[in-house]
């Protein structure tokens, strides 16, 4: 058997300004020599795209986002499938599923699992999903309509909102799962329990699109009205982000400080958060940049002095892993102020290379934000530690070879 198969590749949307490491790891098994076709469950919503995205040569093929949008496409996909022989497998597996969720959502997978195995695109001979809940549940029908194997990739929200028996039965079914974070790997490890084979894998930063910064930055030290120091935030305007956490701790601040604030991102709490930012008389020094193509944001790390990201753990269990964008802002030298969140500690530890507080305290991540402003020689010693770990521990590469010889070894035990 050939240890090149083409991978059929299981995406929730695509593109996503938001999913550039989904976007490089794609670029990088490509030139690793992986033949990739993708397969989107929704359409692109942003305006935008990344360079990264214009790279990637495998095609992509969408499935119906809603089935009432396209029925006889759904239809035409069940009548082809009902024959075959995987079809009652796959039925067993959707009905034992629907005993434990009886929702729309649920029959909307099937459906795409239907249309998936049905289309078939590009001929390819394995399933590979990015995130285990959604895009995990479709590759998983459709691995059992059409005998195809399958392997994934799990994230941070996938693995924190699943119920931990669709983690378990999609963990005991797949051949393989990688996740980003340690804390993400020792739950999924445990759920697993000996019936699944779990491996962590850090996304890492493509270290040539994210070159060394060799440049100076000025020692502000925020006693300079005319000359404030920057603090900038990337991420989407969604609870477990911590906007509204890190609002409350710029205006926490002593009024003697002159600094500014850029955050760049769209999302759902944007009206909120200005609202927010207005209340706590800060507005005029908050300027919302909206979402920006990587290029737009590598300009901003440059020219920053502070990047702030207050992670949290959401009402819902919602979580970041180890935030790309912090990634990204470390390798600038450019110094970091989050929370011991998830993987943000496997990044940052505190007062070596960053500084890292509790997360939803305003009144530490304040104290943090002010010695990081009041202190220009912190920042530079911080911010240089912060890029050698980048570059010595995340290379994206790294990652690329791990998941190209898990991905070899299944094929090369195949009969």
């Amino acid at each position: 058997m050939s240890e090149r198969r083409k991978i059929a590749v299981v995406l929730k949307g695509y593109p996503r300004l938001s999913e550039t490491f989904i976007a490089q790891e794609l670029l990088g098994l490509e030139r690793a020599g992986l033949e990739l076709v993708l397969v989107a469950l929704r359409r692109p919503t942003d305006a935008k795209r990344h360079p990264v995205h214009d790279e990637i040569k495998a095609p992509v093929h969408y499935l119906p986002e809603y089935l009432h949008e396209e029925p006889w496409r759904v239809l035409r996909a069940l009548f082809a499938r009902l024959p075959r022989p995987g079809f009652l497998r796959a039925a067993r597996a959707f009905v034992s599923d629907l005993r434990h969720d009886l929702t729309r959502n649920r029959f909307r997978r099937f459906g795409q699992a239907l249309v998936l195995a049905a289309e078939w695109p590009g001929e390819a001979e394995w399933l590979h999903a990015h995130f285990i809940h959604t895009p995990a549940s479709v590759t998983a029908y459709a691995s059992l309509l059409r005998g195809v194997p399958w392997t994934c990739s799990a994230h941070a929200k996938d693995i924190w909102t699943s119920p931990d028996w669709e983690l378990a039965g999609k963990l005991a079914s797949a051949r393989w799962v990688v996740t980003c974070t340690r804390t993400g790997f020792e739950h999924l490890k445990a759920l697993a329990g000996g019936k699944g084979r779990v491996h962590l894998s850090y996304h890492g930063l493509d270290l040539a699109r994210f070159g060394p910064f060799d440049g100076a930055r000025p020692e502000r030290d925020g006693s300079d009205p005319a000359d404030p120091v920057l603090l900038v935030s990337v991420g989407r305007a969604v609870e477990k982000k911590g906007y509204d956490t890190l609002l409350r701790a710029l205006a926490l601040l002593p009024a003697e400080l002159s600094w500014r604030f850029e955050h760049i991102g769209g999302g759902e709490q944007l009206d909120r958060l200005k609202a927010l930012a207005d209340e706590l008389g800060i507005a005029d020094r908050v300027t919302w940049k909206g979402a920006l193509a990587q290029e737009e944001v590598l300009a901003h790390y440059r020219r920053a002095d502070i990047f702030a990201l207050a992670c949290r753990i959401a009402a819902d269990g919602d979580r970041d892993g180890l935030p790309n964008v912090l990634v990204e802002a470390a390798s600038q030298k450019l110094t970091c102020v989050s929370t011991d969140v998830s993987g943000v500690p496997e990044l940052l530890t505190d007062g070596e290379n960053g500084l890292v507080v509790p997360p939803d305290d305003p009144g530490a991540l304040a104290g943090a934000l002010e010695r990081a402003i009041r202190e220009p020689a912190l920042r530079k010693r911080l911010g240089e530690a912060a890029d050698r770990r980048v570059r010595g521990h995340f290379d994206h590469m790294s990652s690329i070879r791990q998941l190209k010889a898990l991905f070899e070894e299944e094929w090369r035990r195949e009969p």
